[in-house]
């Protein structure tokens, strides 16, 4: 049985300009994170080596993406919705075949904390 979780949290942003933060965070979370001519980012996540790759729409709020490290590899849809002067960023996360179910949750718990650290460095951007 496949498995999926979507979590989202609201940012006091404009979608416009969280949008644009979300596309400079990864270098603020990951020190080392270097952007290669592809487009794909490249760091040392909390699996080893990983990268990440933004497939985005500014105009319909589309930060769909590729995240790959030494366990998984993740396709993820990610929404930024206007909600008036805050966004919502939503994102739904499928279970990779190569992850058990607790590998799985474990994943979650790590990805809601990225979530809330992305939120802070959003918002603190000015």
């Amino acid at each position: 049985m496949n498995r999926s979780r979507t979590l989202s949290i609201t940012v006091n942003k404009k979608i416009g300009d969280a949008f644009d933060a979300i596309l400079q965070v990864p270098p603020k979370m990951m020190p080392d994170a270097k952007m290669n001519d592809d487009g794909w980012w490249f760091f040392t996540g909390p699996h080893g080596k990983s990268r990440l790759k933004f497939n985005e729409n500014k105009s319909l709020g589309i930060l769909d993406h590729q995240y790959v490290d030494d366990e998984s590899h993740w396709n993820v849809p990610m929404r930024v919705v206007s909600s008036g002067d805050f966004s919502e960023v939503v994102i739904t996360l499928n279970k990779p075949d190569e992850l058990t179910d607790e590998q799985f949750d474990k994943r979650m718990s790590e990805i809601g904390e990225m979530m809330v650290s992305m939120k802070n460095i959003i918002e603190s951007d000015n």
